[in-house]
């Protein structure tokens, strides 16, 4: 994919999760140069936050590759709605559940819901709901924030997995996102940094036990600056200006080159040799992974 002409217009928006719609310019996540070759035909996936960015990119590839799938997100519905059009122009079903990930009883339902319209299964689970919020003096940082933020961020990927669980069967697949701040830490983003790290551990763990038991492989995507919705919701309009900059390539990605990592650590035929591990779609960042 060629870079991009220019860098993103200054833009903010006022709330959290952002808005897709509202970006200038618009990402490409879309996955409309993607070659499929059935990696995935036949297999059901959920995809929490896969309403837009890199959640709509995964959920579209998937579909291409013939997945159909289930796709949890807050209350971006126009977003949602957007995915969903892709995901049954590639002729596949796509299912959509609004609620908080953070909320265990809503998970429960939501992941029944979904394991029954998708034929009673779920293969595969990608875990990429999250959110971030800035604060430039860590002393000052929001008690409700910071729970906040483990609560969507890790806690939430416990209860959505706790409940795929259930409905998965043997030789299934996880894929978890973290993020580059895993790794290489900001002072500006310290809570979600930390949920990232948490998810690196959760990832390894989680692979150990429920291989032994189960042959489902759980793996992780540790993205770099990439151009989604979460950019302008979290930052001012001289800093999303500027996303990516600071990244070796000296651009953001767009959520198609990230998809692919996902769809490579869900395909079988590719990955089965892949457990516990992350792969680093971050624009030529070397970390210690």
């Amino acid at each position: 994919m060629a870079e991009q002409d220019t860098p993103q217009p200054r833009q903010h928006q006022d709330r959290q999760p952002g808005i897709e719609a509202e970006m200038r310019p618009q990402p490409r996540d879309r996955m409309e140069h993607w070659k499929p070759s059935g990696k995935l035909q036949g297999r059901t996936a959920l995809v929490t936050g896969g309403d837009s960015g890199i959640g709509r990119a995964v959920a579209i590839g998937f579909a291409k590759e013939g997945a159909d799938v289930a796709i949890l997100y807050l209350d971006e519905h126009a977003d949602a709605e957007e995915t969903q059009r892709h995901v049954e122009a590639a002729g596949r079903r796509c299912i959509l559940l609004p609620g908080d990930v953070g909320d265990a009883g809503f998970v429960r339902k939501a992941v029944d819901e979904a394991a029954g319209a998708l034929g009673g299964h779920i293969d595969i689970l990608v875990n990429n709901a999250a959110e971030q919020h800035v604060c430039e003096d860590f002393a000052e940082i929001p008690e409700a924030q910071v729970e906040r933020t483990f609560r969507t961020n890790i806690l939430g990927m416990f209860w959505v997995t706790r409940a795929v669980l259930r409905h998965m069967p043997t030789g299934g697949a996880i894929i978890n996102s973290t993020s580059v701040t895993a790794f290489r830490g900001s002072p500006q983003l310290v809570d979600y940094a930390s949920t990232k790290g948490a998810i690196l551990a959760f990832t390894r763990s989680l692979s150990q036990a429920l291989y032994k038991q189960r042959k489902i492989r759980v793996n992780a995507v540790a993205p770099g600056p990439i151009w989604t919705p979460l950019i302008p919701a979290s930052f001012d309009e001289e800093r999303t200006a500027e996303h990516g900059e600071s990244a070796p390539m000296e651009r953001a990605g767009e959520p198609d080159e990230v998809a692919p990592s996902y769809i490579f650590l869900a395909s079988e035929a590719d990955s089965s040799y892949f457990n516990g591990q992350t792969l680093h779609p971050n624009g030529g960042s070397v970390v210690n992974a």
